[in-house]
């Protein structure tokens, strides 16, 4: 009851403000959105039309035709015609009084059999004041109810959520953002892809809104590619196989991406890939970039961010720390094999009991998680005492070995033996220090384009020397 009557609070306050005037647009779960805004009363003032296009031609007939009735793709072309309309219609009339907006929906709840994937996408295109260029906020979610009707009561909410947002706190995204499931729970609804595009919002960096949706938990992982946009994961991961690197990046070295490029080589030879496009990843997870404190530093986020970008990476961020559940996360979006790149180190790590004691079952329900789906790592040799160190010569702790020893034998580990051996004594710490002590060999151990961004903008302590 306290939910409801917050939302309607919210709604009530769109409808109290005269400036707010536009459609809503909502296919797949009724008008969830609307109908909020007329049962707290006052709609008439704030909308002027709703439409529920439930049937494919009639959707087609409105929107044009689309391959897929539940995408981004289909929620840009019903937010376009929808604002459009109002200002071709309406900009004559109410242009001087009103800021117009389109909000809209697309979506798939739970059907009457079950077993589907229930989600949306879900968006508002709006003048912040009369006559404005528009601005526009797109993201993605996904419905955790097990009730059909529960997950309309939900998505009602997140739309209340969103508009009062944007129409009250568009030049304050953090603030935005974590209103979104205001009244909701993170166990009824997860955002795991917001979009800002237009005049209010061209100068937030949708990275850091992406990494925002982690940070509060709105969503266990997202994603953006190496031109900065964010993505939408399950569309990315659909059907793919995954090969996915855990590190720091800081900053990505010439190791990282051999490891990458070396992993490729094997990976792409198994026939099980043979017939899959191959996605690589860089994966940072967010105990890594809070490692330095408390809170996450921004500049140093998009410092490695920018630096993967020009190495052509897609960065997923997420709140997986045990690798196993970061497996069951993508496992849960691709039904392709999923490889993951380490190195003997973390190898290593995996073998300390004291990293799966949040498990019942410990190290042995951590490793029957992982490789339950036939996961295979993919380990790149270490230099240790002037000995290579690989997957066939480490050993582990005494009673641990023999359960290393079965999972090296059914191949769970593949051995990286294409490495570059004048790689091995690299270390991204090393690395670091080198950079803030002004030693240019630091060059040599990063790849070019990470080299010069670095000197660019003064990553990570470089001083930069200006020269006459």
């Amino acid at each position: 009851m306290e939910a409801a009557a917050d939302t309607l609070q919210k709604a009530l306050r769109i409808n109290l403000d005269p400036r707010w005037y536009g459609t809503i647009a909502e296919i797949g779960a009724g008008q969830e959105v609307a109908r909020w805004f007329f049962r707290a009363g006052g709609a008439a003032g704030t909308v002027a039309k709703s439409i529920s296009a439930y049937d494919m031609a009639v959707s087609d007939a409105v929107y044009g035709k689309s391959d897929r009735y539940v995408s981004m793709g289909r929620l840009q072309s019903m937010l376009d015609l929808e604002l459009q309309l109002n200002l071709d219609r309406l900009d004559d009339a109410r242009g001087d009084d009103n800021a117009f907006f389109a909000f809209a929906d697309t979506v798939v709840a739970r059907s009457y059999h079950g077993g589907n994937e229930c989600h949306g996408w879900m968006g508002v295109k709006f003048q912040s004041h009369q006559r404005d260029q528009p601005s526009q906020i797109v993201l993605h979610v996904r419905m955790l109810d097990t009730e059909a009707e529960l997950q309309q009561e939900a998505l009602g909410v997140v739309g209340v959520n969103l508009l009062h947002a944007a129409f009250f706190h568009y030049h304050q995204p953090d603030a935005l953002v974590e209103s979104l499931l205001d009244r909701l729970t993170t166990g009824r609804i997860e955002i795991d892809m917001i979009q800002f595009d237009g005049i209010e919002f061209r100068l937030i960096d949708n990275r850091l809104m992406a990494l925002k949706l982690v940070q509060l938990g709105l969503s266990g992982a997202a994603m953006f590619g190496p031109d900065g946009r964010v993505l939408q994961p399950s569309e990315v991961l659909r059907k793919k196989a995954i090969l996915v690197e855990r590190g720091s990046f800081r900053p990505p070295t010439v190791v990282n991406i051999d490891m990458l490029a070396s992993a490729r080589a094997k990976f792409e030879a198994d026939p099980v890939v043979a017939d899959r496009e191959i996605l690589l990843l860089t994966e940072l997870t967010m105990a890594n970039l809070l490692a330095g404190g408390g809170n996450v530093d921004r500049r140093d986020f998009l410092a490695r961010a920018d630096l993967l970008a020009a190495c052509g990476m897609t960065v997923l961020i997420s709140d997986y720390v045990a690798f196993h559940r970061l497996a069951a996360y993508l496992a849960g979006r691709t039904d392709g094999r999923i490889g993951m790149v380490m190195g003997v180190p973390t190898l290593m790590d995996q073998f300390d009991e004291k990293n799966h004691v949040d498990l019942p079952g410990g190290i042995l329900e951590s490793f029957g998680r992982l490789f339950k789906n036939d996961l295979r790592l993919f380990v790149y040799p270490m230099l240790r005492d002037g000995t290579v160190t690989n997957i066939h010569n480490l050993r582990v702790e005494e009673e641990l070995q023999p359960l290393y020893d079965y999972l090296e034998r059914r191949g769970s580990f593949v051995d990286l033996d294409n490495y570059k051996p004048e790689y091995l004594p690299i270390l991204s710490r090393d690395v670091l220090r080198r950079i803030a002590g002004g030693d240019p060999s630091w060059e040599s151990m990063v790849p070019a384009e990470v080299g010069v961004l670095i000197k660019q903008r003064g990553f990570f302590g470089y001083q930069r020397i200006d020269q006459d």
